[in-house]
């Protein structure tokens, strides 16, 4: 349970109709092998305890006794257990003499609250007003297994061991209503809900109610927890297909069907929490007061089976890759046209040097073109070869502006690097910052100026990355009048640029060629004398793999997780690739970079949001220039000395 991951269970057992001796057995067995399985938090089916499809026994005092004996069973068998569990039966209220559908929520052999369904179902096929009675506005004190406990739907269950696991109960039909009871519930606190469903199974349901339990958990920001009935149900007229889901903040986590047992996932509540903090229109409840009943629960590491992908900016499913390709470069592009056009600006201005960044700015840039119905030879791309420039890049950047139909303009700056090198006394033999950097802003003075000259504007090619880490020359790369590739991450950069080249493969074979060749250029600002003819800087040997440094910013920016956190996913993720020494390494240089690197983010060009994170100052991120990283360093030092 640390780190916000709770480990959550959605079980379906097998039952017999009003067999309530039996089906509390198969419950309680249920319980103890999720318990084995480290489950904190189980949510059972719909009236599992009698079965769904008791029709008019359900008015039988019988049946009525048999579930609440069944229901003081599953309380002895499971005192020990350290486990919330909802488990769905029939409850009478004396104080009106009605019965109602409920969940009971139970926890070491306490009854913690009994849950009433609002919305009951009288469609179809199903009858329930036959014999329950709606629990809206219902708030009793009731006795049920010799336990005084209360029966209504306005309340939570939180954890005070664990702050933000605060769960909320609704009954199948509740997801489908207009106003489900779960809105007021997450309003009020909780971060997991808990659906006991019986749902029958026809033909093309599963993807409705699938997409109702995915769109609850993003609306409400919360983990749902989908328990549906099965195996054992009444097949007279209906088969149940024990339909279950776990999902959070819409995202699917995992999905069973047509089986009994056990669903399992985590779902973190820490994350979930911040999500809401940061949405200022997440409003608390008003309409009602919520009730709060308490538990505690032992705090202890919690395995993880969730899926951690390695790449989050990258979907890996190759037409979900390819979809968001395509809406990232007409996003882009549609930023760009609208700059164009405001601007009246005659040309677009692109730094070619053979690398990737800039190979995707000319791209969108070309895109931008078309959607003006304008030539590309408007997109004057300049390439500048200076002293660490190697001639496959040099060819590769003539090649890719000739096959966009570009405008290309050579310009060697060498001399006017060494001839500002003179005038500062800075030694052509001294390899530093000065004579790395020196070299950017000559590139950067070139573009504006050309751009003066043609009425044109500077589209920057510096990617998300870089800006996070402050890789890019302050008033050099670092600068541009718009900055197309600034919410790109690099590890996306690739794949956009991959994409790309796919899509022209038969209609322009060479730009595809030379699209690939520079895929498979090592990442390089190329300002270090080439060896031998080779690139002689390569990027990630400095400041660490991208895919780690993306991974790194995807957690710590987006979801604000701590460093031991961000860490742990890490080495879920990574940990095949990378030893946990690596990771720790990379990780302190992130935050180190991250935190004194700001000062080049505080004064950015424009450029246009793509996707969930972006540092513009404008934009998702504003922290000063002068904060400081020991913080989230120390956390880190504690890491590695563990």
């Amino acid at each position: 349970m640390r780190d916000g991951f709770v480990k959550v269970a959605a079980g379906t057992p097998h039952i017999k109709v009003a067999d309530c001796r039996y089906n509390a057995e198969q419950i309680f067995t249920l319980m103890r092998e999720a318990d084995k399985q480290g489950v904190k938090v189980l949510c059972l089916p719909e009236l599992c305890l009698t079965g769904y499809t008791c029709g008019d026994l359900f008015l039988q005092p019988t049946l009525l006794r048999g579930a609440e004996e069944g229901l003081a069973t599953i309380l002895e068998a499971t005192k020990n257990l350290d486990m919330v569990a909802a488990i769905g039966l029939p409850v009478r209220n004396k104080w009106d003499g009605k019965l109602y559908n409920c969940a009971a929520v139970i926890h070491k052999g306490e009854i913690l609250g009994v849950v009433p369904k609002t919305y009951l179902p009288n469609y179809g096929e199903f009858y329930e007003q036959r014999w329950f009675a709606s629990g809206a506005g219902l708030d009793h004190c009731i006795e049920l297994c010799g336990q005084q406990m209360n029966l209504g739907n306005s309340g939570v269950f939180a954890c005070t061991t664990m702050p933000n696991l605060v769960i909320g109960v609704e009954i199948c039909e509740d997801l489908w209503a207009a106003e489900p009871p779960s809105a007021a519930l997450a309003r009020g606190g909780a971060t997991i809900i808990l659906n006991l469903s019986a749902s029958n199974e026809t033909v093309g349901k599963a993807n409705y109610r699938r997409s109702l339990v995915t769109g609850q958990s993003g609306r409400l920001v919360c983990g749902y927890v989908y328990a549906d009935a099965g195996e054992g149900e009444s097949t007279t007229d209906l088969v149940f297909a024990g339909h279950n889901m776990i999902a959070e903040n819409g995202s699917l986590l995992t999905e069973r069907r047509f089986a009994t047992g056990l669903t399992i996932s985590e779902i973190d509540v820490d994350r979930l929490a911040y999500e809401r903090q940061r949405m200022n229109t997440y409003g608390p409840q008003k309409e009602k007061e919520i009730w709060r009943v308490t538990f505690d629960m032992e705090l202890g590491d919690t395995h993880l089976t969730r899926y951690v992908s390695p790449m989050p900016f990258v979907p890996e499913n190759e037409a979900d890759r390819a979809e968001r390709c395509n809406e990232i470069l007409k996003i882009a592009a549609l930023g760009l046209k609208k700059r164009l056009e405001h601007t009246h600006a005659r040309t677009a201005v692109v730094g070619l040097s053979g690398g990737l960044d800039s190979t995707l700015a000319i791209l969108i840039t070309a895109v931008a073109m078309k959607l003006l119905d304008r030539p590309a030879s408007d997109i004057i791309a300049v390439t500048m070869p200076c002293f660490g420039t190697t001639d496959r890049t040099r060819d590769n950047a003539v090649e890719l502006a000739e096959r966009l139909g570009a405008t290309l303009q050579r310009i060697d700056i060498g001399e006017a690097v060494k001839v500002h090198f003179k005038d500062i006394g800075q030694s052509m033999e001294n390899h530093d910052v000065t004579f790395e950097n020196g070299q950017a802003r000559e590139r950067t003075q070139v573009l504006m100026d050309i751009a003066n000259q043609t009425g044109g504007m500077v589209i920057g090619t510096g990617d998300l990355s870089e800006l996070a880490l402050g890789w890019c020359t302050y008033n050099g790369d670092h600068m541009s009048n718009y900055a197309v590739n600034a919410s790109i991450p690099k590890t996306l950069v690739r794949h956009l640029v991959s994409f790309i080249s796919d899509d022209k493969g038969e209609e322009d074979p060479r730009l595809s060629a030379v699209l690939d060749d520079i895929l498979d250029t090592p990442v390089s600002p190329e300002l270090l004398p080439a060896i031998e003819g080779k690139i002689a800087q390569k990027t990630e040997d400095l400041v660490g793999p991208y895919e780690l440094h993306d991974f790194f910013l995807y957690y710590a920016i987006r979801w604000g997780f701590p460093p031991r956190k961000v860490f742990r996913l890490a080495e879920q993720a990574l940990g095949r690739r990378y030893d946990r020494a690596v990771i720790l390494k990379w990780l302190k240089n992130f935050y180190r970079r991250f935190f004194s690197q700001q000062f080049k983010r505080s004064c950015l060009p424009d450029g246009p949001k793509v996707g969930s994170v972006a540092l513009s100052p404008r934009g998702d991120w504003r922290m000063p220039s002068d904060a400081v990283a020991a913080l989230w360093l120390e956390e880190l030092e504690e890491l590695d000395r563990a």
